[in-house]
């Protein structure tokens, strides 16, 4: 029964398992206890837990609820205006500079404090943006420094309203659910965008589901069969003023953002590492002609 148990316990704790769940602090942020057992340690602790609460749910929520409204409507006003204007130099800038404000506003809906370093290396037109992906909010600080070219399914509701008016402004790339499975037409409308020296760098997550950022999944070689030039974001988000991480088995999209605006803070750091190419191996080729 030792072994059974060993063995059981191997299954279900394994290191992919452990990638799907919150990571676990070393000490209390006092936003949840790392001890799920442990519910009392001092008075002292209980009353700033209690301070915490009022400031985050009392003060923080109600400003950044407020923030967010008047980024996401700004976005929708915004980019449906712009998208009246033919297409010419003056309507893509207009566009970005829309793009740029809105979220840059829904960031400080998060409390976002962003650090982006090596911007020498910054995503360029006509290129391919691929990047880890813990939360869905990862757009959002990612297009704070710069604007991209979404790539995703095409929604109803709120989200479906937002995606129908920023790509009047702006080159996205949405695909009807029909269209996501057929992997060649996928392939074919991203390869005319970046063509396209003009348009927008294309956003990309490989790892094709939300990681709690303590590794990286494999990503998925579709991305990188497209062509043209791969630009690498790395992505770190610091646990101790909020977990950024969707566990989306566990919370819908109301709940998550519910935890992230009462959060202390949403503090990451973003890498820029260097571009990449597909490399052809010539003295490969020549050996084996």
């Amino acid at each position: 029964m030792y072994f059974y148990k060993k063995g059981v316990e191997s299954i279900v704790d394994d290191q992919v398992t452990q990638r799907f769940s919150s990571e676990e602090l070393v000490s209390w942020n006092l936003l949840t206890r790392t001890n799920q057992n442990f519910h009392y340690i001092s008075l002292r602790l209980t009353i700033i837990w209690g301070l915490g609460v009022f400031v985050r749910y009392c003060i923080l929520l109600p400003l950044r609820i407020t923030l967010a409204i008047i980024g996401l409507s700004w976005l929708v006003i915004g980019t449906t205006l712009v998208g009246f204007l033919p297409e010419s130099s003056a309507k893509n800038w207009l566009s970005e500079l829309v793009h740029l404000t809105c979220y840059r506003i829904c960031a400080r809906g998060l409390s976002a404090t962003i650090h982006y370093h090596n911007k020498e290396n910054r995503p360029q037109k006509g290129g391919i943006c691929v990047a880890n992906h813990t939360t869905p909010i990862d757009v959002v600080i990612l297009a704070n420094d710069g604007c991209y070219a979404m790539v995703g399914q095409i929604h109803e509701g709120l989200l479906g309203v937002i995606q129908r008016s920023i790509v009047r402004s702006c080159p996205h790339v949405w695909f009807e659910r029909s269209e996501m499975k057929d992997r060649h037409a996928v392939t074919s409308r991203l390869r005319d965008h970046i063509k396209a020296k003009t348009k927008l760098p294309i956003l990309i997550f490989p790892e094709g589901t939300c990681v709690n950022n303590t590794s990286v999944m494999m990503f998925k070689k579709g991305s990188f069969e497209i062509g043209g030039t791969i630009y690498p974001v790395a992505i770190k988000y610091d646990p101790r003023f909020g977990d950024a991480f969707w566990n989306s088995s566990k919370y819908n999209m109301v709940s998550y953002l519910l935890r992230t605006m009462t959060s202390w803070a949403i503090v990451v750091n973003v890498w820029y590492l260097p571009p990449m190419s597909i490399q052809v191996c010539f003295i490969l080729c020549l050996f084996l002609y």
